[in-house]
């Protein structure tokens, strides 16, 4: 077993989803506040102030934030960039994350006191990408997604020093580590300027053409017909309903059937996972089962039911373990060519607010009904009862039940729906960003 602790990292895609990750387990959290960062709607989601507060919440807890400035920038964008390196600097952070190696150099003069992390953007796969960023002064590199754990133990073992992180959860990319164009040739959004359009997960059908004397075809709703049916025609492919319109899509990344093995290898550094665009939920449940996975690690248990299960109830199109155990000839199973849609095995119903007395509706709660209270790890909850309801131990698992839903103005309601903005009183107080939950 290796001693070396590795670091669990999550996405932060606001302020909410940071407190959220950070208070479910993960060390570190990474996120950025413009079009430099990869997301394009970072502007809108964590702006520079609730950045700001971010780091500072991140550094009181005795852990860190990395900004993300992996984007690939114009040259009518680079004194802007300049200006933006600068500001973010000013906040104290843990690391830059950098893919191009002009920002590498840029962000190295204008911050030298910030660390390097590169991003996986960068697509390193070998010794001789990873040296070149090394003497470049990267403290740490994001590998490919498509690297394979031998692979990582070559780089380590020839630069010790490396620091070596890898994605564990999360959305995958048919291409390169994003590098695609067909966004941008099909809609115009650019994958890598942070507006990708996910035209990997479109439905696409397969139509063949059999020209015998180039008479042309008609379109006429859904069928193809040629002027002369002895000529040649547009036939659309048939296949199983449901298969093969997907082709692009792949399945979402999920190793947690295999932290053993990558943390037994000792190359690795650091678990990141991805999905600043996605739920508070996700950013809670992703980090508190990789946390409980890795503590489980160093003390030599395993409860691989738990991760399953737990990792099942976030919407999901279908897990796959991706490249680091398997190169990608050798796997048949990462592309869902059924749906594109996410589909999780439990409906979130509420989100606890920061105090843990209130908290907001996201799925219907009536009255008498009873939700699971999802927390994190080392939370202490005690059971009790009040007039508004009743935390108890049920099959091991601790519910909550309301005998009656009032919200924060004093009003009663029989149910509360997810299209009230409301805050609803808890009948007893929960750890602060609590969750309640329901099996579909």
């Amino acid at each position: 077993m290796n001693s070396h602790k590795v670091q669990l990292l999550s996405p932060a895609g606001n302020l909410k989803k940071l407190k959220i990750a950070l208070n479910f387990g993960a060390d570190a959290v990474y996120g950025g506040v413009s079009h430099f960062s990869l997301r394009s709607r970072a502007g809108k989601d964590f702006s520079f102030e609730d950045f700001a507060q971010g780091v500072q919440y991140a550094h009181n807890l005795g852990k860190k934030v990395f900004v993300t400035i992996n984007g690939f920038p114009f040259n009518s964008q680079l004194k802007l960039l300049e200006s933006h390196i600068a500001k973010m600097a000013s906040l104290n952070p843990d690391a830059f994350i950098v893919a191009a190696p002009g920002v590498v150099r840029l962000a190295k003069r204008i911050a030298p006191q910030i660390p390097i992390h590169l991003s996986t953007q960068a697509n390193v796969l070998n010794v001789l990408d990873a040296e070149v960023f090394f003497e470049m002064g990267v403290k740490r590199i994001v590998a490919a997604r498509e690297i394979s754990l031998k692979d990582a133990l070559a780089i380590k073992k020839h630069l010790p020093e490396l620091e070596i992180e890898i994605f564990v959860h999360g959305s995958m990319c048919f291409a390169f580590s994003g590098r695609c164009l067909i966004s941008a040739l099909q809609s115009g959004r650019v994958p890598n300027r942070g507006s990708c359009a996910n035209d990997c997960r479109f439905d696409y059908e397969y139509y063949v053409r059999n020209m015998q004397n180039g008479e042309l075809v008609r379109f006429d709703e859904h069928e193809f017909y040629a002027k002369n049916p002895d000529n040649g025609v547009m036939m659309r492919l048939q296949e199983e309903e449901g298969i093969g319109t997907h082709i692009f899509n792949s399945k979402d990344l999920n190793l947690s059937g295999h932290i053993a093995e990558i943390l037994d290898s000792g190359a690795i550094d650091a678990l990141k996972i991805e999905g600043r665009t996605k739920s508070s939920y996700y950013a809670g449940i992703t980090a508190r089962t990789y946390r409980k996975a890795i503590d489980d690690y160093y003390q030599g248990t395993i409860d691989q039911t738990f991760y399953t299960d737990e990792l099942n109830t976030l919407k999901n199109r279908g897990f796959t373990d991706g490249y680091i155990i398997h190169r990608p000839f050798e796997k048949t199973n990462t592309q869902n060519h059924f749906s594109a849609i996410s589909e999780g095995s439990y409906q979130v119903n509420a989100e606890v607010d920061e105090s843990g007395e209130f908290a907001y509706c996201r799925h219907t709660i009536r009255v008498g009904e009873s939700k699971e209270i999802v927390a994190p790890l080392d939370a202490r909850i005690t059971t009790g009862k009040n007039e508004l309801g009743e935390i108890y131990e049920c099959e091991g698992k601790l519910m909550m039940r309301f005998d009656k839903i009032r919200l924060c103005d004093g009003k009663e309601l029989d149910s509360i729906h997810s299209g009230n903005v409301h805050a609803f009183k808890l009948p007893l107080k929960l750890p602060a960003w609590s969750f309640l939950r329901q099996k579909l």
